[in-house]
C-alpha cells in the first residue's frame, strides 16, 4: 500500500510481535477527515507550535473533540518522552493503549462477524489479524498523519521514532483508548470504522500479494518468480528499497518499501494489479 510513493510493510502482519496478534474490527462510516499529504518531503510536516494548539489540530483532523483534553494528550505521549521530562510513569500512553488495544478487538471481531458470514472461526481471525496487526495500524497512522503529533523524546525522535511501526501503531491505539475514556463505546468505534476498518478489499490485497501472485503465476506458467534488488537508499533508520517482481527474465512490476520484504511485498501487489489490468489474471 503507497503512502507518498513508499510502500509499507502490511506482509510484515504475519511475523508481527503485538501482544495481542488476534484482535479486533467493526461496520463503517463513509466520510473521512481530509488527509494532509506529506508526498515525498524529506522530513514530516511539523508546526512550531504549544501542544495545546497542536491537539485543537489533531482534533480537527480526525474530526472529533475531546470533552477532557487530558485523555488525547496522554494518548500522544509515548514513554521516551514522558522519561525525559521527568514525568510520572503513568503520564506516557502504554496504559492507554491498553485499553484502546481490546476496544479494537472487540469492535474489529464484531465487524468480521457481521460482514463476512461465510467465513469459519479460522478465516474470520487470520482476516482480523491483518487488520489489526501492527504494520496495518502503522499504515492507518500514516493516513492521519498522526506521527506529527506524538509527542517523542529527543534521541527517539533523531532516529526516526516519529515513522516507525511500533510507536505509530501503539500511539494509534492509544488514540483509540482515550476515545473510549472520552466519549464512550460508539465514539471509539465510530473511529475504527472510519480509520481501520476502511478499505478492507485493497488492505487485504496487499496483505496477501506474495502468496497471491505465486498462485496466479503457477497457473500460468513453469518459469520461476524471483526478486531483484534494484537499490538501496537512505540512512540506517530511514531506508528505502526499490526492487523488481520477475518471471523468468520478464519484470512483472517495481516497488518500493522501508524494508526489503515491504518492498517486495509492493512489487508483488503492483504485479497483481499489472496481471489483472492486462487479462492475465
Amino acid at each position: 500500500m503507497s503512502q507518498g510513493n513508499v510502500f509499507y510493510d502490511l506482509g510484515d502482519c504475519r511475523d508481527s510481535q503485538k501482544k495481542h496478534v488476534n484482535r479486533g474490527a467493526s461496520g463503517g462510516r463513509e466520510q473521512r477527515a481530509k488527509v494532509i499529504q506529506t508526498g515525498n518531503e524529506p522530513a514530516l510536516r511539523r508546526k512550531i507550535m504549544n501542544h495545546k494548539d497542536s491537539v485543537i489540530e489533531f482534533e480537527e483532523h480526525i474530526n472529533y473533540t475531546f470533552q477532557n483534553k487530558e485523555f488525547l494528550k496522554t494518548a500522544l505521549s509515548h514513554s521516551s518522552y514522558a522519561n525525559e521530562k521527568r514525568f510520572d510513569k503513568i503520564a506516557n500512553n502504554e496504559r492507554t493503549e491498553f485499553l484502546g488495544d481490546a476496544v479494537l478487538e472487540l469492535v474489529s471481531s464484531e465487524f468480521i462477524f457481521k460482514q463476512y458470514s461465510n467465513k469459519n472461526e479460522g478465516e474470520m481471525t487470520r482476516l482480523r489479524a491483518s487488520l489489526v496487526c501492527e504494520p496495518t495500524l502503522a499504515y492507518c497512522a500514516r493516513e492521519i498523519n498522526l506521527g506529527d503529533y506524538i509527542l517523542l523524546g529527543k534521541g527517539e525522535d533523531a532516529t526516526g521514532g516519529r515513522d516507525r511501526d511500533s510507536i505509530l501503531s501503539d500511539a494509534l491505539e492509544a488514540v483509540i483508548g482515550a476515545i473510549f475514556l472520552d466519549g464512550g463505546f460508539t465514539n471509539a468505534k465510530e473511529f475504527i470504522l472510519k480509520y481501520v476498518l476502511n478499505d478492507i478489499e485493497h488492505k487485504q490485497l496487499f496483505y496477501d500479494s506474495k502468496t497471491i501472485l505465486q498462485e496466479i503465476v503457477q497457473s500460468e506458467s513453469k518459469l520461476p518468480l524471483t526478486y531483484e534488488l534494484l537499490s538501496e537508499e537512505g540512512p540506517d533508520h530511514n531506508k528505502k528499497f526499490t526492487i523488481a517482481a520477475k518471471l523468468g527474465e520478464e519484470e512483472l512490476a517495481v516497488g518500493s518499501g522501508r524494508t526489503k520484504k515491504a518492498a517486495e511485498q509492493s512489487a508483488a501487489y503492483q504485479s497483481i494489479i499489472k496481471l489483472r489490468k492486462t487479462g492475465r489474471a
